[in-house]
């Protein structure tokens, strides 16, 4: 038995089929990942998200710690409640892991990471946050809900009474505030506007369950993962690692160096990367039948690539995947699927952003 979240019997009396994520029990569909993947898509789903782990940073040098410890530079955040994606490296320059961090106060952040890493991020941000002052506590006592969809803000503001449910839905894209006793945040990792929102672990089942009164649909990791593929957002462990920069994972616009004096973790070894980049992340098309997967050769004019995250992309019916190819790469490829090279056209991610498709698909699949 794993780890469970607050709405573990929720979703086992929903009728979800539970897997291991992380080590945590989570909900891979309530019956039909496809319905999901589109309820969301076309108008607003909920996604138990709370195995993920929330991170409060505080102290008078909260800033400066940071702006150490991250490759993006918190310094970008001049107001309360604005948020920054970014990763979480190692001296080399490997992914320990990709976060959003949002600054609460000129001395207080708050950091969502991910929760295959939350031990690993710990214990580093621990590590270095001695020599700074700051206290890093890991908010337990929270749940978090992802509502995602084009409808999803105007239902989930539902909740929210008066001045609160305007305070909601006035909030910018990538940024957060205390309302009523949460923390809502408009991000999200399905290509789609809406809310993350943390609160108290003890409210998540009525939340959970006021949602779906209202016609927001649950989701569950399976759609989840079509969502975010399909949006071209990295997936840590597969599309991020160790063993891997952000230069060669597709993002490099996550790492600032425009202020030479901050040395961030991981700084020397990016600079020496990003002088000759050996290996680029790029989308993929299929154009022939098939579906690409995870770990799937890609064959290139450059040399060999490996896809990284694949699969089938329902609001496209088509198969796309993200693959680590040589630098420069670009055009026709091959993939070798079950014994075959079969066919495959490099594009730009996102796949798809706000239900609309951003590549074109007008190849006909051979039948």
């Amino acid at each position: 038995m794993g780890l469970k979240t607050p709405l573990y019997d929720t979703h086992a009396r929903a009728g979800a089929k539970i897997v291991d994520f992380g080590g945590w029990d989570m909900p891979l569909h309530y019956g039909s990942q496809l319905e999901e993947h589109h309820s969301v898509r076309r108008d607003a789903g909920v996604f138990d998200v709370s195995h993920m782990a929330s991170l409060d940073i505080e102290g008078a040098r909260a800033t400066d710690f940071l702006r150490i410890l991250l490759a993006n530079d918190v310094a970008k955040l001049r107001s309360a409640g604005k948020g920054l994606y970014s990763c979480l490296l190692k001296h080399d320059g490997g992914v320990l892991d990709d976060l959003i961090v949002y600054r609460m106060h000129e001395t207080r952040y708050r950091m969502v990471v991910n929760a295959g890493t939350r031990e690993k991020d710990l214990a580093w941000i621990r590590a270095h946050a001695d020599a700074y002052g700051v206290e890093v506590a890991e908010r337990r006592d929270l749940a978090m809900l992802a509502v995602q969809g084009p409808q999803a803000r105007a239902k989930a503001a539902t909740l929210l009474a008066g001045e609160n449910a305007a305070h909601a839905l006035a909030l910018p894209v990538f940024s957060a505030a205390e309302i009523g006793g949460w923390f809502v945040a408009r991000t999200g990792y399905t290509g789609e506007d809406g809310f993350e929102i943390a609160l108290p672990a003890a409210e998540a089942s009525s939340v959970w369950a006021a949602l779906t009164a209202a016609d927001v649909r649950p989701a569950g990791l399976g759609a989840r993962d079509t969502l975010r593929l399909e949006a071209g957002l990295c997936l840590y462990g597969n599309d991020l690692d160790e063993a891997h920069d952000p230069i060669e994972s597709g993002l490099a616009w996550t790492v600032a160096f425009d202020a030479p004096e901050r040395r961030f973790i991981g700084r020397d070894a990016l600079e020496r990367a990003r002088e000759a980049p050996r290996r680029e992340l790029v989308g993929l098309l299929l154009e022939e039948r098939g579906v690409l997967r995870s770990h799937q050769r890609v064959s290139t004019a450059h040399g060999e690539g490996e896809i990284t995250s694949g699969g089938f992309a329902p609001t496209l019916n088509r198969s796309i995947a993200l693959a680590r190819v040589p630098a420069g790469t670009a055009g026709d490829v091959r993939v070798e699927i079950r014994g075959k090279a079969l066919a495959a056209r490099v594009v730009k991610p996102p796949f798809v952003r706000h239900g609309r498709p951003l590549i074109s698909t007008s190849t006909e699949i051979p039948q």
